[in-house]
Order: C-alpha cells, then sequence, then structure tokens
C-alpha cells in the first residue's frame, strides 16, 4: 500500500482515484467587514467534468443584523461586508445554487437572504438597494436543515452579502449557513 504525503500534511494511504480537476478553497476572499468576527470556515472549489461547485460554510455568529428590513449583515457599522467576489474564471457562469441553514441564527433576524451586488463596499446596517444588487434567494425564517433554491444568479464580478429580511438591530449569537453555488 502506498503512502504519499503532500503540502499543508495531507496523506493519502492506499488507493486514489481523481476525476477532473481538484482545486483548493480560499479563492473567495470576506470583506474586512465580515472577517474576523463573521468566520468563513471553508471554501470549496471543485470541478466535477465541466461543472464548477463552490461551497461557503459561514459561521454569523457575531456579526449585526440592521434594524430595517434590507439592511445589509456584518460586523457592527462596518463597510466592506460581503462574503467574497464571484468570478467566471474561478467559480464558472453560475447557473443553480442553494442556501441551506445548518445552524439555526440566533439573537439576529432568523430571515436571511442571500444578494449579489456590483460593489464590495456595502456597509453593515445600510441598505443592500444602495447597490447596484440582485436578490438571490429570500428564504423567509430558517429553521435547521431549511434549503433555500436561488431563484437568481450572481454575474462575473459580483460580491456576496447576507441581508436581513425583516427589523431586527441584533448581534447573533448562533447561526451557520452552507452557500453552494454551480457553475460552468
Amino acid at each position: 500500500m502506498a503512502t504519499t504525503t503532500f503540502r499543508n500534511n495531507m496523506v493519502i494511504t492506499g488507493d486514489l482515484e481523481v476525476q477532473g480537476q481538484i482545486t483548493g478553497g480560499g479563492a473567495l476572499a470576506a470583506g474586512s467587514g465580515i472577517a474576523g468576527v463573521g468566520t468563513i470556515h471553508g471554501v470549496s472549489i471543485t470541478r466535477n467534468g465541466t461543472v464548477i461547485e463552490t461551497k461557503i460554510l459561514l459561521d454569523i455568529t457575531g456579526l449585526n443584523c440592521g434594524g430595517t428590513a434590507g439592511d445589509i449583515i456584518g460586523v457592527d457599522g462596518q463597510a466592506n461586508c460581503h462574503i467574497g467576489q464571484i468570478t467566471t474564471a474561478v467559480n464558472g457562469a453560475i447557473f443553480a445554487g442553494y442556501m441551506r441553514c445548518l445552524e439555526v441564527p440566533a439573537g439576529g433576524d432568523e430571515d436571511i437572504d442571500l444578494y449579489a451586488a456590483d460593489e464590495s463596499t456595502g456597509t453593515e446596517d445600510a441598505a443592500i438597494t444602495g447597490l447596484a444588487e440582485t436578490q438571490l434567494c429570500n428564504s423567509g425564517d430558517l429553521s435547521l436543515g431549511t434549503t433555500v433554491v436561488l431563484t437568481a444568479f450572481p454575474a462575473d464580478g459580483q460580491y456576496l452579502y447576507l441581508v436581513c429580511g425583516t427589523a431586527t438591530a441584533a448581534p447573533y449569537s448562533a447561526g451557520k449557513l452552507e452557500i453552494v453555488l454551480y457553475g460552468v
């Protein structure tokens, strides 16, 4: 049985079959208005044939929900509250996706919507409509396991934002979301 050790201490013992291309995560970089408080636990970008799958696991604990429906979620009073930028070169042209609740949001609003905007400068507690934006999904109140299919898709170069669906000005004490995008 062969053992192969790769960079970052990844060890494979035995057989490994790879179909398509495997690429590392980290191609999405969160803005300063989320990084350090809201935690992106992992980003993986994988290719299976011509389909590119982008997965983002986000812990929203410590982020703040604005006081008005449609406000951007992020670090209290901070700008650049985007999750990351979608590019065709890395993520493909997005044609499908969903957002899933892995831990119920607590403290802030449970109604969290996903948006894409042309600008990276969106500020917490500011209306998403102040940006050139598109609503990707309207989740309603999230509960454990809720999966919301995207009804629109981010264009090349757009930034992803979480937005309050209703008015609850408070920090989140819990909440984990998975965002999955499919591109070609």
